[in-house]
């Protein structure tokens, strides 16, 4: 079976890329960060404060997870509830980023991601795929760019969805993000020492996602 990961910092386009790269190659796309959001989802649900490790682990025994695959597309499922539009939300992804710092919601979802990769074909994105839940990945790549250029394409993003936002906010919560996912004391986010480093601080979608197809192919 062939693994691929990809990781990288908030707002750098992998999800997307790694969607169509997954489609491209015929593989299943596991998007590890939606299991974080729907954890991070529940929590605030519940009223829980996302940074509470024990509040937080408190919750994980009501939590059931499932992804299903339809018309091509990833649907994610809590408790029964498709929760995939929710999950996005700028607030649910601040969320996720905490609880996924706590090592109890890491150990609680990394069996789930390692039995997804047995016996598949997979191409799986996040922070820690590399290093952590597929250090022997058949291919690994580390994907970036400039906390500037990430915010510009989210606040775009958002504008686009009809939901207008301040370049300095959306700046300031990607530098937030950054900080409380390298920082954190439990698989943070860093470069695997085997990983191939994409930066797409100066290149659009289209140059970064023929760059790593060629990357991958190359390695495959």
């Amino acid at each position: 079976m062939v693994s691929i990961a990809i990781d990288g910092p908030s707002g750098a386009g992998k999800s997307t890329l790694a969607k169509r790269l997954a489609k491209e190659l015929g593989y299943i796309y596991v998007d590890t960060g939606a299991m974080y959001r729907s954890i991070g989802l529940y929590a605030l649900r519940r009223g829980v404060e996302p940074k509470d490790a024990d509040a937080v682990q408190a919750l994980l025994p009501g939590i059931e997870l499932g992804i299903q695959l339809q018309d091509g597309a990833q649907h994610v499922y809590l408790n029964g509830e498709d929760v995939s539009t929710d999950i996005r939300a700028e607030a649910v992804g601040m969320a996720a980023s905490a609880v996924s710092a706590h090592p109890a919601v890491r150990a609680f979802l990394l069996d789930t991601q390692r039995n997804l990769a047995k016996g598949q074909n997979i191409l799986m994105d996040g922070r820690d795929i590399g290093t952590v839940v597929l250090p022997d990945a058949t291919v690994k790549i580390f994907l970036t760019a400039s906390p500037e250029a990430r915010a510009e394409r989210r606040r775009k993003e958002l504008e686009e969805k009809g939901q207008p936002a301040d370049f300095a906010t959306v700046l300031a919560d990607i530098q937030q993000r950054d900080y409380q996912d390298t920082h954190r004391a439990v698989a943070p986010l860093k470069q695997a020492q085997d990983a191939v480093l994409v930066d797409s601080s100066d290149i659009d979608f289209e140059q970064t996602f023929a760059l790593l197809k060629k990357t991958i192919l190359e390695r495959i």
